[in-house]
């Protein structure tokens, strides 16, 4: 099922009844069922949310974000408690070898390169060294590929001269939205699936608590910088307004494709997630993720 992604960036009260979220405005008043919502972006500061209304929300697995005074996503609130036998696959996880974990960040970036390419091919027209790239990568990508393709990629993919940056000129903004939220829809996922996303399987930061989170989504980053691209093309606008937002809310609804079946991204997420706990519990050899483009 597709869930809804909700964005409020108006002063309101955010209140519970009768299991539906009731967000209430000076203006008006609207209810939306909880088991309806995967994502609530919440973008002001005078948003007042109920403690019964953000309990609800999480038991339900709805991930609430938070953004910060440059309207860009800064926190999350996730379920901690979101499957029947969350010890067993917490013990799976931590206990995994330093191969495994070296084996599928293998699988990680080889995705990635590989959508990197796709996607320059389908912008530039022109044919490229990717696939090369993505098979030289080694397990654990000891070699770096990820950074070789990475350098060959952000000096191609857009027509002016262009330095992917955290805290960047734009289109960073318009990135680092999307990718939050990317972030965000991942990190559910994986949470759904029984897996503790503080620990990854390449990311170690003692400061980051989305460190797994941060791995699975590479190789779905592309879907972003793709629906930047065409923002780019459509709107002069460099600043992240309200509409540009909801465009980019929108890449978790695109469809992306298994062999045998497509589905919406944030669906995706979820058969990505539940086939990575599968491999930390030796059932399964390799992660399962889709194809960006058919």
């Amino acid at each position: 099922m597709i869930k809804r992604s909700i964005l409020i960036e108006n002063k309101c009260k955010v209140t519970t009844k009768n299991s539906q979220l009731v967000i209430k405005t000076d203006e008006r008043e609207a209810s939306i069922p909880i088991e309806d919502i995967g994502f609530l972006v919440i973008d002001n500061p005078e948003v007042y949310t109920s403690m019964t209304a953000f309990n609800l929300l999480v038991e339900n697995n709805v991930a609430v974000i938070i953004c910060n005074n440059v309207h860009l996503p800064n926190g999350m609130f996730l379920n901690l408690n979101s499957h029947h036998i969350q010890q067993e696959l917490f013990k799976n996880q931590i206990e995994a070898s330093a191969p495994l974990k070296k084996q599928l960040w293998q699988q990680t970036i080889i995705e990635k390169i590989k959508n990197q390419g796709i996607l320059l091919k389908k912008t530039i027209k022109t044919s490229n060294k990717f696939e090369y790239l993505a098979s030289k990568v080694l397990s654990g990508d000891t070699s770096n590929m990820e950074g070789v393709a990475a350098n060959f990629y952000w000096k191609a993919i857009f027509d002016f001269e262009f330095k992917r940056e955290r805290n960047g000129n734009y289109p960073n903004n318009f990135l680092n939205y999307g990718y939050a939220i990317l972030r965000a829809a991942t990190a559910r996922a994986l949470s759904g699936s029984g897996l503790l996303n503080t620990l990854g399987i390449h990311h170690k930061s003692k400061y980051n608590a989305f460190a797994l989170a941060d791995d699975i989504m590479e190789p779905f980053r592309p879907i972003v910088d793709e629906a930047v691209i065409e923002i780019m093309q459509h709107y002069d606008d460099e600043e992240l307004n309200t509409e540009i937002k909801s465009i980019l809310l929108q890449i978790l609804t695109r469809t992306v494709f298994f062999k045998e079946e497509k589905s919406p991204l944030m669906v995706a997420l979820q058969k990505t997630a539940s086939s990575l706990q599968q491999c930390y519990g030796g059932t399964r050899k390799k992660i399962k993720y889709p194809k960006l483009w058919n």
